[in-house]
């Protein structure tokens, strides 16, 4: 019995599709059956321990608004409960070693956090692995957990 070239060659192209048909299933389908793999943020609470100014290891001298300073040591504590705050330790020009402590509150959207000072501005802040970092007031500041 001899078969049609034109039937074999139809034959042929109907199976063709029908493979890709389910190929294309199976990849759906295995697609589907994975679970999401969004990154979740990483727990930001903790104490972060100041590691530089504007680049500089602590302790560091820096400029602010001018002002020559040595920044000796900082903690930037983030709180599970919404609150954050800073201690600095630094040396003005006067000599004398002065303690800066301040609090906020903070929302978060992924890694950034947009602080609320109390009795001052908005600050935002990026939370990287155990690395917080932010701009206050033109000086960069890197913690480390």
């Amino acid at each position: 019995m001899k078969t049609d070239p034109k039937r074999r060659f139809t034959s042929s192209i109907v199976l063709t599709l029908q493979m890709g048909l389910v190929l294309a299933a199976g990849l759906l389908l295995s697609a589907c059956n994975q679970e999401s793999k969004v990154d979740k943020p990483a727990d930001p609470t903790g104490v972060y321990t100041l590691a530089s100014v504007n680049g500089s290891q602590v302790p560091a001298s820096v400029s602010h608004d001018g002002t020559p300073l040595q920044v000796r040591s900082g903690t930037f504590t983030i709180n599970a409960d919404g609150t954050c705050s800073t201690k600095t330790v630094f040396v003005p020009p006067s000599g004398t070693e002065t303690t800066n402590e301040v609090s906020a509150t903070y929302t978060r959207e992924g890694a950034k956090l947009t602080m609320q000072w109390k009795g001052a501005g908005i600050t935002t802040g990026t939370v990287e692995g155990n690395t917080f970092s932010m701009n206050n007031e033109g000086m960069m500041l890197v913690y480390r957990k």
